[in-house]
C-alpha cells in the first residue's frame, strides 16, 4: 500500500539524506539503539500507518522493522520541506 513511499524514504537513507530530532534521538538513547538499528530497521521494515500531524495535517509514517540484533522498533518519520526524511520518533516495539 505504501511501496512507493518506502522506497523513497530508503533512497533518502541509503544516500544519507535524513536528519532525527532531538526527541528522536533522546528516545533512541534512552531504548538503547544506534543510528545502525534505526537505518537497518527502516530499510527492512515496512510501513504501518500512516497519519496526519495534528497542527500542520502533514503525513507522516509509522515504520516498523527490526534492530541489527532482530529485535522490532517502531520510528515515525515524515518527509521535510528539503524532501529529506525526518525522523520523529523512534521506540522498541511492544510485542503483541
Amino acid at each position: 500500500m505504501f511501496g512507493r513511499i518506502l522506497a523513497d524514504v530508503q533512497d533518502c537513507i541509503r544516500e544519507c539524506r535524513f536528519v532525527m530530532t532531538l526527541h528522536a534521538e533522546e528516545e533512541m538513547n534512552d531504548d538503547e539503539l544506534t543510528i545502525y538499528d534505526v537505518e537497518h530497521a527502516i530499510m527492512a521494515g515496512a510501513i504501518e500507518e500512516r497519519q496526519r500531524d495534528r497542527t500542520t495535517h502533514e503525513p507522516k509514517y509509522r515504520v516498523k522493522g527490526p534492530a541489527l540484533r532482530g529485535d522490532p522498533i517502531e520510528l515515525v518519520v515524515k518527509f521535510g520541506a528539503t524532501r529529506k526524511v525526518v525522523i520523529i520518533t523512534v521506540y522498541r516495539a511492544k510485542e503483541r
